[in-house]
């Protein structure tokens, strides 16, 4: 499911999308899937330095890093392609047996409404990789 939200201040226009998936799997275990889930996305993908994930991508070299509070469910990253620089605030919510997953995704600056769009439905296909893989491994 994809929310859109977009706040206009006279000159200023900030723009995000919260997307949200349930997967069939429990919060805690959820958390530190996904902590360790770059690898089965990007068969490249290696931990180096900092705690920052390597990989390929099809725009080139990118790179992500965990910042988490398992306790509080707080699941942020930040995403750095040849494209832009995403501080991306996600959260991993209880829902009985299984857990909700939100992502938000905050227009970087400078990039084109066409661009913001675009990346958008490519993170909702990568999400839905993304809830196979936490639910059948």
């Amino acid at each position: 499911m994809l929310f859109n939200h977009c706040i206009n201040n006279n000159s200023m226009s900030v723009r995000s999308r919260t997307i949200t998936l349930s997967v069939k799997r429990k919060t805690g275990d959820v958390f530190e899937a996904i902590l360790n889930l770059p690898p089965k996305m990007a068969p490249d993908a290696k931990k180096k330095e900092g705690n920052w994930w390597t990989f390929t991508t099809e725009r080139g070299p990118a790179q992500l890093k965990f910042f988490d509070n398992k306790q509080l469910g707080i699941l942020d990253y930040q995403y750095v392609d040849t494209e832009a620089k995403w501080d991306v605030p996600m959260r991993i919510i209880p829902s009985g047996d299984s857990s909700e997953i939100l992502i938000t995704l905050n227009k970087p600056e400078g990039m084109s409404d066409e661009v913001f769009e675009k990346r958008t439905r490519e993170m909702e296909q990568i999400t839905q990789t993304m809830k196979q893989i936490l639910e059948t491994n």
